[in-house]
């Protein structure tokens, strides 16, 4: 069998040492022991940890080394290695290293398949992709639960010919030092670890789009081993950013605070505004006004205190936010609002005030463009609320889960922005769908800084 000739070894943090007469197989998380080995099965084991054999040498050695009660023993103990996560499968030919698959999850499944080398054509999966990670090539896939690293030209050029269906013959044929055998064991590999396509166009793979898959397995416990959650990565390395972003410019328009203690005996209830609320995208042709604005803006994104922290500043808002963060900013594309000049105005939340950042422009009016065509071309919106995130803010805490922490917190501020508009009797919808680099031309911001991340449409509400 092919997968008999894989090189297997343990994986690098797995170490194996002798405790009195016994073994002791030990991850960061987890240990295994082996009481009183037998002598073969003790030669196996360090023959794994070295990485240097194949599971057929490994077979035979326990073999006629122990028996054959043995050799059974050694093979029920490396099944339930590889489903630990704990064993690596590498083509390693001499003189060649090709390729090693690094399992990243417990519940491991490397599978076993039967083919006809002759006729089946093997193709590349369309979610798999290569990446430089560490000084090293991968390939990954969000349908895997490992990683393979690419160890020699030759297996990556063996990957760029799988873009197309190859038969194994077709697959090695003007790479030197690649028998057929060595082809099938390296198919074999990627088959294993699902990197080979296997999809067809039925429900449910084909409603994913490559990035979409990627970032809900990457964002998500599961199916990777990469850090994910409050690590704080850059702690002692990079200071954090202030909790609120310095003004962009030197003039301030102050907004009107609206008394919460009035509107706690006046607004609808929040059961009214939550059946009542609904994307309106008809606008009135007297346009919002400044205090509506600031009101807006006040109840729904204000700093209500700054604290200061082991880690950096984190403050307190309307809206939940992980780790109290709050990573957003909001921008406002002025096109019609009564008490406002037409233009492009940051919101800063901590003293409730608009600074101007940009006259009208071709960019401006671009955005608002955007916005139309968004929305089905059925209103330019009076105000636009770009609502971007200085990503560095989130990531100096989160890692993997960091930028869809972001779309959960656009997904609260929407709904913050729809029930306060709702209960204002102003005309909100949000949009789907917007573009970061047009904002970063608008506004002269780094796109990698702080960029665009969701856009949300305000109106005076249509009194006929």
């Amino acid at each position: 069998m092919i997968s008999s000739s894989f090189t297997i070894s343990l994986r690098e943090e797995v170490t194996l040492a002798p405790q009195e007469q016994n073994l002791i197989l030990q991850s960061p998380i987890r240990k295994l022991t082996f009481h009183q080995p037998k002598s073969g099965l003790q030669a196996a084991l360090y023959a794994v940890k070295q990485g240097n054999q194949t599971l057929e040498q490994l077979r035979k050695q326990t073999l006629e080394t122990d028996g054959i009660e043995s050799a059974e023993q050694f093979e029920a103990y490396l099944e339930r290695l590889i489903k630990l996560g704990w064993i690596c499968h590498s083509v390693t030919p001499a003189p060649l290293s090709l390729a090693k698959a690094i399992p990243m999850v417990g519940n491991y499944q490397f599978d076993h398949y039967e083919f006809d080398w002759e006729q089946t054509a093997f193709t590349l999966s369309r979610f798999a992709y290569l990446r430089q990670f560490e000084g090293e090539t991968l390939l990954e896939s969000p349908l895997s639960q490992s990683k393979i690293i690419l160890l020699d030209w030759r297996s990556s050029a063996l990957i760029g010919k799988l873009a197309k269906p190859q038969t194994v013959t077709e697959l090695i044929e003007g790479i030197p030092d690649i028998s057929e055998e060595i082809g099938q064991q390296f198919l074999y590999l990627l088959l294993a670890t699902q990197m080979l396509s296997f999809e067809t166009d039925e429900p449910p793979l084909v409603f994913w789009e490559f990035h979409d898959l990627l970032f809900h397995s990457r964002s998500r416990n599961g199916r990777h081993d990469y850090p994910l959650g409050g690590i704080f990565p850059f702690k002692d390395k990079i200071e954090p950013l202030a909790a609120v972003k310095p003004l962009m410019g030197n003039t301030i328009i102050k907004l009107a605070q609206p008394n919460l203690d009035q509107l706690k005996q006046t607004d609808i209830s929040l059961t009214e505004a939550i059946e009542k609320r609904q994307s309106i995208r008809k606008h009135d042709e007297t346009p919002i006004t400044v205090q509506e604005l600031g009101e807006l803006l006040y109840r729904c994104a204000r700093v209500k205190k700054v604290l200061d922290t082991d880690f950096g500043e984190i403050s307190r808002r309307p809206y939940p936010g992980g780790g109290a963060i709050y990573e957003l900013e909001l921008y406002c594309i002025v096109r019609h609002c009564t008490g406002l000049e037409m233009g492009i105005y940051q919101y800063n939340p901590l003293d409730h005030v608009l600074c101007p950042i940009s006259e009208w422009t071709p960019e401006a009016e671009a955005l608002i463009a955007d916005a139309w065509f968004a929305n089905g071309q059925q209103v330019k919106p009076q105000v636009l609320l770009v609502i971007t995130a200085r990503f560095g803010r989130l990531f100096w805490k989160y890692r993997s889960m960091g930028y869809a922490a972001i779309l959960k917190h656009v997904g609260v501020m929407y709904q913050t922005l729809y029930l306060v508009a709702t209960s204002m009797n102003l005309a909100p919808s949000a949009l789907g769908a917007g573009n970061s680099d047009l904002f970063a031309a608008a506004t002269g911001i780094d796109y990698y800084e702080e960029a665009s991340v969701g856009e949300f449409m305000l109106g005076s509400v249509c009194r006929k």
